[in-house]
């Protein structure tokens, strides 16, 4: 079995993304907002910054006390969206229960929205419509494929998850490359012989190596998006690595998967939306930042 590792995937995403960088007169900046102190949103975000950073980017994180009242949180919000030296905004979600999620998730400017959370955005993904942003997540597996010359169309494709956050957006993304989508949950019966039809499997489901080599045909491509802790402290993956190394033809691992893919695909986004800002605003060049006219 090849592990198809993120690395080599991030390197190509950043190449691209810098040759547009040249092209702009500001350094594109990421705000990252984020409300209270959970451990796996902390980590996200070190991880965020440190890719940004290393594409060349600005990033600066806004840290809000757990227990901020939602109309204070809405005020602070609504002054970065509306801040012209910010172009992309990275929302750590879930919010607390005192903060309407679903109403910031309306509020956030589409332009700035990097994650795919704003309704204009996700109506762009369902209608196939490339001008919108995708999830991270989502679209870091379609770029994985495409970095390894994994083409999918005409494949059956089985997305094991159905969350907003990457199932059902990744569905979209991997009909848009006019692939043929199932989408399968944990209540899914007959499971097992649904995924074992898949050419390409994608696992969201949020359950730690759920996926063995009873699930996997011979030959299949297998993206793994889930970041769990096994019973010895270890993080892994939806998928059981070791068990599918015989049946699967290549996987990605966790870590060092999907997960280094998302985060320079979030960097990436940063810079497309700059781009866009900067060409409505009358401000893009083809000439560096650094050079005449």
């Amino acid at each position: 079995m090849i592990t198809l590792r993120g690395a080599g995937v991030s390197a190509k995403i950043k190449e691209e993304a810098q040759k547009t960088v040249k092209t702009l007169r500001q350094t594109p900046k990421l705000a990252i907002v984020r409300v209270g102190d959970n451990p796996a949103d902390i980590s996200y975000e070190t991880g965020a910054l440190k890719k940004t950073r290393s594409f060349g980017l600005e990033a600066e994180s806004f840290v809000y006390p757990a227990d901020i009242a939602h109309e204070a949180f809405k005020e602070q919000f609504l002054r970065l969206n509306a801040d012209p030296s910010i172009h992309g905004i990275l929302l750590m979600r879930p919010l607390p229960k005192q903060i309407r999620q679903q109403e910031i998730e309306h509020l956030i400017d589409p332009g700035k929205d990097l994650d795919g959370i704003s309704p204009v955005n996700i109506a762009k993904v369902f209608c196939g419509d490339e001008t919108g942003f995708a999830p991270c997540t989502a679209e870091a597996v379609i770029a994985c494929l495409k970095a390894e010359g994994i083409a999918a169309e005409g494949k059956r494709a089985v997305v094991v998850g159905r969350s907003m956050v990457v199932g059902r957006p990744l569905a979209m993304l991997l009909l848009r490359e006019n692939a043929t989508v199932t989408i399968c949950h944990t209540r899914t019966a007959n499971l097992e012989e649904t995924c074992r039809e898949a050419e390409i499997l994608a696992v969201c489901a949020g359950r730690a190596k759920m996926i063995d080599r009873r699930f996997v045909r011979d030959g299949a491509v297998v993206l793994d998006v889930g970041i769990n802790v096994d019973e010895d402290g270890r993080l892994c993956g939806d998928v059981d690595f070791e068990d599918i190394a015989d049946t699967a033809a290549c996987a990605t691992p966790v870590p060092g998967g999907i997960g280094a893919v998302t985060t320079a695909v979030l960097a990436a986004h940063l810079v497309r939306a700059a781009a866009r800002q900067e060409a409505g605003a009358g401000l893009h060049t083809k000439t560096s930042r650094n050079g005449g006219v």
